[in-house]
């Protein structure tokens, strides 16, 4: 079993406040605000990018062992994770995730890799947990 860890710490109001926010292998330490959550982006980063850039990494890893265990190791997965955070019932809420995925994989076709990419997208760890949010795929095949 393994543990990851991250951490933050915020000092002040929402929105005059700001803190920090690191991960536990001292891989990234940075700024976050309440302007690069809900404004112009500067400022630091935020909970959803950093949400999204976990997703992004374990999908394109989990779509890649897949992939490979079946006998076609793929030149490259690239993913990028949308995340969209918007108010409902009143309450600031991760609504949907949309992971945008192009995959260079030798020795298949399209529709081929668009089925391991939905295997993908119910199977990685990041998606079952936030299987609470809708995710949606947009899967690009790069022969």
């Amino acid at each position: 079993m393994s543990v990851r860890k991250g951490a933050a710490v915020w000092r002040g109001g929402l929105q005059d406040g700001g803190g920090t926010v690191a991960l536990g292998s001292g891989a990234y330490e940075g700024p976050y605000s309440f302007r690069s959550r809900f404004g112009d982006g500067a400022g630091g980063t935020n909970p959803e990018e950093l949400i999204g850039a976990a997703h992004a990494a374990c999908y394109s890893m989990a779509l890649s062992n897949m992939l490979a265990t079946d006998g076609h190791p793929p030149t490259a997965v690239e993913t990028t994770a949308e995340v969209t955070i918007e108010p409902v019932d009143g309450q600031q809420t991760i609504s949907k995730i949309v992971l945008h995925t192009v995959g260079n994989v030798p020795g298949i076709d399209a529709e081929t890799f668009r089925g391991y990419a939905e295997k993908a997208k119910a199977g990685c760890p990041v998606s079952r947990a936030l299987a609470a949010t809708p995710i949606e795929l947009d899967a690009q095949f790069s022969a």
